[in-house]
């Protein structure tokens, strides 16, 4: 067995190009596996991580009222009250569109929203100074107003927005808190925003109508149930499954991960054809090395070396090409994953699972499409060998 493997380097070593050529279907469909299935992880990480972010333990709700048949706020209130061993807090949501300035300084890409007092906690948002929109600004529908850390440099370049006057549309509202950095305060990010009592946003949107809503269960275990229960009470109101519609986090980041996995199979798939077609080039190669040394054969059978020994020989120089390649790929792939994660712009790390079942694939393609020619070599007639030019 050693000397076979020894026997098997000294070929390799002897025709480096021809060795470099055979291996490099096998480098780059092992590099290709592991940078897929190494980026699709990482992918699915950064989605988790950002549906992390906004509340695995949330359900939305959103309602088509009817002339007839509607829910209002207290409507949901009072659900909220009648299910507290499920449900942790709701709030409406009012999104509106408009403008914010402030003396010359304006902005059109923030999202404005209409809330509740406990949509704070809902989203595990963090104030930097002040305080957040309160029950008695919604009762008396106060123009007050919450906004991101981006609005807060951008209107009011570098000074404190606290108690300062925000124009939306053209009306005034006083800004009462500054919400925590949590995108690095980019345009159009979390930080580009501002946040409004929900009975104030209405007058803003035009509709006395809210139709949105987010609850957070207090255990996201019952989430199923949670998730029934809001909608059976719901369809006791509409008696139509059309008019509304409940939907969680967790639903959705299963969703996404379930479509992830089957997008990995087939990039999998289709890098794992590149392997194939190694194969393929090794079994040819190997039986050009076969009919190159026909005579080494020959001299070596006359002379009493066995049919099995000879056939372990071409097996394991096939699998020993096909090893190195997968060594090679490996690490390209290694390389690779890192830079072009950092390039599209999350983290991704070398899969282990996909490293060594790549290598392991790389190892097995070799001795299966190294046997053929392997086993012609085994066969060959000492004497025809020997005669072989």
């Amino acid at each position: 067995m050693s000397q076979s493997f020894r026997l098997s380097l000294k070929s390799i070593a002897s025709s480096k190009m021809r060795s470099f050529l055979t291996m490099l279907g096998i480098i780059i469909g092992v590099a290709s596996v592991i940078l897929l299935v190494s980026l699709m992880q990482g992918m699915t990480n950064y989605i988790s991580d950002s549906f992390s972010d906004l509340g695995t333990d949330q359900v939305s709700v959103s309602v088509t009222n009817t002339d007839t048949r509607n829910v209002d706020v207290d409507t949901m209130y009072e659900f909220l009250e009648e299910q507290q061993d499920l449900f942790a807090a709701m709030s409406p949501t009012v999104s509106v569109g408009g403008t914010l300035k402030n003396g010359t300084e304006s902005s059109t890409t923030a999202s404005i929203s209409g809330v509740g007092e406990d949509y704070l906690n809902i989203q595990a948002l963090e104030l930097s100074m002040g305080r957040f929109i309160q029950y008695s600004d919604i009762l008396s529908r106060q123009k007050v107003c919450v906004i991101g850390s981006y609005v807060a440099q951008e209107l009011f370049a570098g000074e404190s927005a606290l108690n300062q006057t925000l124009k939306i549309n053209g009306e005034a509202y006083t800004v009462v808190g500054v919400l925590q950095e949590k995108a690095d305060s980019e345009e159009g990010s979390s930080d580009d925003c501002v946040y409004l009592p929900y009975s104030v946003a209405t007058k803003l949107s035009f509709s006395a109508d809210i139709s949105s809503y987010v609850f957070t269960v207090k255990n996201t275990d019952y989430m199923e149930q949670a998730k029934s229960v809001l909608e059976d009470y719901l369809y006791g109101i509409f008696m139509n499954e059309d008019l509304y519609n409940v939907t969680s986090l967790s639903e959705m980041l299963e969703m996404v991960t379930s479509m992830t996995d089957m997008m990995t199979m087939l990039l999998v798939g289709i890098a794992a054809i590149s392997l194939l077609v190694a194969g393929i080039g090794i079994m040819n190669i190997m039986l050009v090395s076969v009919t190159e040394r026909t005579r080494e054969i020959g001299i070596r059978k006359s002379l009493g070396a066995k049919r099995r020994t000879i056939l372990q020989q071409f097996v394991i120089e096939a699998g020993v090409t096909s090893s190195l390649g997968g060594i090679a790929g490996i690490v390209i792939g290694c390389i690779l994953t890192p830079l072009t994660g950092n390039l599209i712009g999350f983290e991704s790390t070398p899969s282990i699972s996909a490293i060594l079942v790549s290598f392991g694939v790389s190892a097995g393609i070799g001795i299966i499409f190294g046997y053929m020619p392997a086993r012609r070599a085994a066969n060959l007639n000492p004497i025809d060998a020997l005669r072989s030019e």
